[in-house]
């Protein structure tokens, strides 16, 4: 007899249930997914809140399940594990991310890359193979397989270390699969906002020479702060003529494309350099012609979140050299006012909402 059986037992979450209402939140049961031999379930403390989030409940990627309870940066205390679960415990600190759930038979799966499974399942808005939809961190608890819960290390604080666990994540993958502070000394970031200062924090420690690229000169202070070594006001139009072959790697934050000065920014690449997007705005790219491709051999490219193994490496260098992610902590009850400060751009640079439903 399969271990896998269907659990009774009925959650909290905070829901929005129309589009066009997408800042109102109501706090609604929801059964979690049929329990499996691999999965934790976890009783959440904190939950990030992501531009993906806003994206979503918006309609701006697309169609979603309704009601539908969002959040993927999930901190909180392990309190069931599933019989052929092998590296959690019931007590242990742990954080899920933007993926819940992978096939973990496909090639991407079987080399370390379930960020690309082609059938991979989000961690909201989105059905397992079986129908069960998966419910986000804006809730009381969330179950999970274990390969996307991540322990976290005992010197970080879940609040810092939630929003790491999609922006933070989404910024590490990149600067580690493309030699940051090794084969790429010299890193460009480009964006000072919630992903922008992570790939900041992350490419200093990592060891490379940063360059932060903003047309927000007020937002100079902070991006030193935050580990750039040269600040690039994007706002003066020949701000790439000095940097002209001089960077090894760019990782692109920006959320707002339709002013983006696509070619400036790859005139700045060294020979075969690269500029990989993490933003995924809305909007398409600029257009570029091939001709600006080939005068230093450079390349664009993008990048999904991260594996289990960039996770953890990611929780390890924060906790080591003490790495804070810079936010507000609000009720989760307000969470259709950290919505509206993503659209308003009053975040610095993160928000993280902190469980406040009484379960039972």
């Amino acid at each position: 007899m399969s271990s896998v059986t269907k659990n009774p037992i009925v959650w909290k979450g905070y829901a929005i249930h129309d589009n066009k209402k997408y800042r109102d939140f109501k706090v609604i049961d929801f059964e979690p997914k049929t329990a499996g031999d691999y999965d934790v379930d976890i009783a959440i403390k904190y939950c990030g809140v992501c531009a993906s989030d806003h994206h979503t409940i918006s309609g701006g990627w697309g169609e979603t399940i309704l009601p539908l309870i969002t959040g993927h940066e999930v901190t909180g205390i392990a309190t069931k594990v599933g019989p052929k679960v092998k590296d959690i415990k019931v007590g242990d600190r742990v954080g899920v991310g933007a993926q819940i759930c992978s096939c973990m038979e496909c090639k991407p799966c079987k080399t370390d890359n379930e960020n690309y499974c082609p059938n991979l399942v989000d961690t909201y808005n989105a059905k397992y193979p079986n129908g069960d939809i998966a419910h986000g961190g804006y809730s009381t608890r969330i179950r999970a397989h274990e390969q996307f819960v991540f322990p976290i290390p005992d010197n970080l604080d879940l609040a810092d270390a939630a929003p790491m666990l999609c922006g933070g994540l989404t910024t590490f993958s990149p600067l580690i699969r493309n030699g940051a502070g090794t084969t790429a000394k010299k890193v460009g970031v480009v964006g000072i906002g919630g992903l922008g200062h992570f790939a900041l924090m992350w490419a200093k420690a990592l060891g490379a020479e940063v360059y932060a690229f903003s047309h927000s000169p007020s937002k100079k202070e902070d991006a030193l702060k935050l580990g750039a070594d040269h600040f690039i006001d994007t706002s003066n139009k020949s701000f790439a003529d000095p940097l002209v072959g001089e960077i090894d790697l760019i990782v692109s934050t920006a959320s707002n494309v339709e002013h983006l000065p696509l070619a400036e920014y790859l005139s700045t690449l060294s020979v075969h350099g690269k500029l990989i997007y993490v933003g995924m705005p809305e909007d398409s790219l600029p257009p570029i012609k091939s001709q600006q491709l080939s005068s230093n051999g450079c390349f664009i490219g993008s990048s999904h979140i991260g594996n289990k193994k960039e996770a953890i490496q990611m929780l390890k260098l924060a906790a080591d050299k003490g790495l804070q992610t810079w936010k507000s902590v609000i009720p989760m009850k307000d969470a259709g006012k950290a919505i509206q400060a993503i659209e308003e751009n009053t975040i610095r640079f993160r928000t993280v909402l902190q469980q406040d439903i009484i379960e039972y």
